[in-house]
This record gives C-alpha cells, structure tokens and sequence, in this order.
C-alpha cells in the first residue's frame, strides 16, 4: 500500500513526499495519490491498528497546511441576509446575501448551499478541516455577515448555540428555533459549557458590528454569548471621507467602542479600507500613523482592505461619473508597504485583500489575487521587514531556538496595555505572547506626567478592581490539545506568560484580581492548570 511504503522511505518535507509519490505510483502503475486521499487511507489504517500514528507523515500530508500555522483553525460561519442599518457607498448589496458580502466568497457559496444554517455550517467546515489533515480541537469561530448587533437578539442567541452545538456534536434540533429568549440563554450557556471537554473547542469567537451600535450592555452580551474579539467597521478616521461614503459613525463612535470592548476584555480589531471616495495614498498612510499616535485608536488586530469596485456598489455610480478612480496597482502596492512600516508590535495584520472574485471587480488592483506575497517579497528586496505579529510568528518554522521573554507597554483608551512575549533573541520570530490590561476605569490622570490608580466606579462587580488578559496565543502548527507534537504549542509559555502577568498586576497595579476573557474550550485550561474560576462569562482569580 501507498501509506506503507510512504512510511518506509521517511519523507522529511514537502518535496520528498511528492517525490515518493510519483515513485511508487510508476512502481505500482497507479495514479499518483492525491494527499487527502492519503490521509485518509492513513486514519484508517491507525484506526484499525495495522499501522502505528507518524505524526510527521500527517503533518506532510496535510493540505494547505497554513490554515493551522497560528495555532488554531479558523471557521468562518454566515449569517442570514438581513437588512443593515447602513448606506455606505462602498458596500455591495446583493439579493440574498448579507450587506458587503458576494456571490464567489468561498464562504458565502458554503452558506448558500446549506440554507444559511449556522449548525451545517460549522460542521462541514470542520469536516473538510478534518479530512484534509487539520486538527480540529481548537476552533475559532468568526461570525460574519452584516452588522451583527443590528439582528435580533433571538437570531444571535439562537446562531451561537447552533455554533456550539455543531462543535459539541450534538444533534442538529430544527425545534430551537421556537424556544423564548429565556431559554436560549439557558440553552447557549448549557452548550458552552458541554464545550469545555467537547473534541471540537471554541478557544475563540469574533463577531462584527459598527462601532455606533457598541455600547456596555451590548459588550456584556456579546461576551456573554461567547465572543472574545469584536471586529469593528471603522474603515477611516477622516470624519469627512466617512460623510463622503455615508458611513454614518465617526470618531468619536470608534474612540468610544475601542475603549468599551478593550475595558470589557475583548481583542479589537479595525477593518479599514484603502481608496474610498475622498481620500489620497498620502492620506491613508498618515491615517494609520494617526491611529497608533493616538491612544484613543490603537487596535490588537488590522484588516487593510483596498476598496473593490463592484457594480453592485452605490460607488460604482460616481465612478462612471468620473468622480471616483481606484488606485493603480503600483500606487496601492507601495501605500500598503508603507503602511506595514508603521505598524507597531503589538498588531497583527490579519488580511490585506478580501475574497472577492477578481472576475466582479472593476478596474483595480484588489484583483492581484496574491497581493500580501508581493508587498513581502518587495519588502524584503528592500532589507525592510513589517514588525507585525503575523510577519514575525512562528509559523510552520523548524525552529528549535533560545526564547527571552520580552515586554511591551503603552497607553490606550485610558489604560494600559502591557504585551508580554517569549521570541527568539533577534525578534524575528514570535512564538507566544500575552496581553494584559490594566482598564480605563482603574486610571486617574490629573496631568500628563503622572497616572495612579484610584477606586472605580465600575456597574460589573465582576471586573471591579480587575486587571484583564485579554489575549493568550501560542504560536506554530497546531498540535492536538493531547498531543506534544509541536514545537511550540503545550510546551509551558502560556503559564509562564500568565504567571509573570499576574506578579506585574501585583507587583506595579497592586491589582491582585485578575480576569480572562476565554473561549468555552480553554475554560478547563485556566481551571485546573492555573487555578482560575468561572464567573459571569470570565475566568477569574481572587485573592
């Protein structure tokens, strides 16, 4: 058999397998394999114990293994269409699809096929993950699709605990539709915690909405509901360009929602776009430095999208008025260099063009499918490097290096931020890191030299005289939550990141309650490896 003889000859990268593969099929005179079938044949054999697990054979078999480099896999699940309280020039909108998605999105056309239903959505994704090499026990959940806190409380209620229930592996009940709002609390709650010791672990969960529609009671419920970051449709602080594109929220709105999020523990991201109406190359790259200058901004996470033209788009009007005119490739590859070089530590760039079919767009450069390749390898031409998390973490290296353990502070939204990180001794690659708030509301600044804590005031007793990790993150191939495979993962640096955290609330905040914004699945992980307690969506640690 082909797995058999695979296990023989001891492939040690992607190259050799491809090469035993074409070798034994001329000597077999078969087709050559193809690597999922492979896999497939592999589990099998495993399973019924006429082969012993090689973990590095699956991990070469493993297509698209970038989908795991960071540590977990990601499943993107569609909301319904629904109308969206926004105008917003730049938006698509197609019929029966939600506000500023497309026909072509691989995760539009999945939900298209499975009626929207959060459940099926979320299995088969899981399934293809599964079959394709993948471990599925840690699973990031991000919702997407129109403004999410602009649905009706039941829908949301009642899409996470299809989410859950589809991780958990529990049936699939078309009645939950009918259950009062009561009882979907009760229902999600019951499913989150089953989550704690399911296969299938939702170590985190995203949701996207406008910054004017977040305020304290709907932080609460979204954390509630299982979220742990919020990505918010910031697209521009240039109050006039948003006027310009009918965007309806400011700056004043995303100050506000960055700080709400960030004090209630949540990761925040930005998505921001490109080359709206009214704005210049030159004006985007000093909106980005105005965003990591200004503490009142200052997000964990980025999303650079340059606008697309699309007929479906109300833009696409003034562009035929000869009032609006896309970037040209050139101009928008250099704007996004520019703009890597001024991005701090402390951010990721999660994605730097959207997933709309090039075949849609109308005269731009987002059609350059592999843009995000191009900018590095420009980049790298010129000696420079974008310091971002994502262009530094560890990734799918074989790296078996010295760590330090480095640290980060700086002001945000009223309080501090401090990043903790173990990376080898150049900084160059990033293998866990930490983030630990000090909340807005612990904060009195009388002046501009001087910040000391003070009593809050603070409605949550939960988070009250609280510091807040708000983000946990082991970097590398994902390993199985049982495994010890990996060369990052399960290795000890979350704890020893956790550990120093807590002696710096103590040691400097004088803070010694501390509280984790945590995904259901990793609750288990903080109860019995750190001795921390659930209450009110949070892990806790008392004195």
């Amino acid at each position: 058999m082909v797995i058999e003889e695979l296990l023989k000859i001891k492939a040690k990268n992607s190259d050799d397998l491809s090469s035993a593969k074409r070798r034994i099929a001329r000597l077999k005179k078969i087709s050559c394999p193809s690597n999922i079938a492979l896999l497939k044949s592999y589990h099998n054999l495993v399973n019924k114990k006429r082969i012993k697990p090689n973990p590095k054979l699956a991990l070469l078999l493993r297509t698209r293994p970038i989908r795991s480099l960071a540590g977990v896999v990601n499943v993107s699940v569609l909301t319904k269409p629904y109308r969206c309280p926004g105008k917003c020039l730049y938006c698509p909108t197609e019929t029966g699809i939600p506000k500023s998605y497309v026909s072509g999105e691989p995760a539009v056309e999945r939900a298209k096929k499975l009626n929207f239903d959060p459940y099926e959505q979320t299995a088969k994704r899981i399934e293809v993950l599964e079959i394709s090499g993948h471990p599925i026990d840690k699973i990031d959940i991000r919702v997407i699709g129109g403004t999410w806190s602009y649905y009706p409380k039941k829908y949301r209620l009642w899409f996470c605990k299809k989410c859950f229930d589809a991780c958990n592996k529990t049936k699939n009940d078309p009645d939950d539709k009918n259950l009062s709002e009561e009882s979907l609390w009760k229902k999600l709650a019951a499913a989150q915690k089953k989550n704690e010791t399911a296969k299938c672990r939702v170590v985190g969960m995203s949701f996207e909405t406008r910054p004017d529609f977040v305020n304290p009671d709907e932080a609460a419920e979204m954390q509630k509901m299982g979220a742990t970051k919020i990505e918010l449709g910031v697209q521009s602080i240039y109050e006039y360009v948003l006027a310009l594109n009918l965007r309806g929220a400011g700056n004043k709105e995303t100050a506000n929602a960055t700080k709400i999020l960030k004090d209630a523990g949540f990761k925040v991201a930005y998505q921001m776009m490109l080359n709206l109406y009214g704005s210049t190359p030159s004006k985007d790259i000093k909106m980005f430095k105005e965003i990591f200058n200004n503490p009142d901004y200052k997000p964990d996470y980025l999303k650079i999208y340059p606008c697309a033209l699309i007929k479906e788009a109300a833009l696409h009007k003034k562009y035929l008025n000869g009032k609006y005119k896309p970037y040209k490739e050139r101009t928008l590859i250099n704007t996004i260099k520019a703009i890597k070089k001024i991005v701090p530590r402390y951010v990721r760039i999660e994605r730097i063009i959207r997933d709309i079919p090039s075949s849609l767009i109308i005269e731009s450069p987002d059609r350059i499918s592999n843009l995000r390749q191009i900018v590095a390898e420009e980049m790298e031409k010129e000696n420079t490097q974008c310091e971002c998390i994502r262009c530094r973490e560890i990734r799918g290296k074989d790296k078996k290096e010295k760590t330090y353990l480095f640290r980060e502070d700086y002001e945000a939204s009223g309080g501090r931020e401090i990043l903790l990180s173990f990376e080898n001794k150049t900084r160059k690659n990033l293998y866990s890191l930490l983030r630990l708030r000090i909340p807005s509301q612990l904060f009195k600044k009388p002046d501009p030299a001087h910040i000391w804590l003070r009593q809050p005031a603070h409605k949550d007793q939960t988070l009250k005289n609280c510091a807040i990790i708000r983000e946990l993150h082991t970097y590398g191939q994902a390993a199985e939550i049982s495994g010890k495979d990996s060369l990052t993962q399960h290795r000890g640096m979350g704890q020893k990141l956790i550990k120093e955290a807590e002696k710096i609330a103590e040691r400097e905040f004088g803070i010694k309650k501390i509280a984790v914004i945590s995904g259901a699945g990793v609750r288990d992980y903080y109860r019995q490896k750190l001795g921390y307690k659930f209450s009110s969506g949070y892990m806790i640690k008392s004195p």
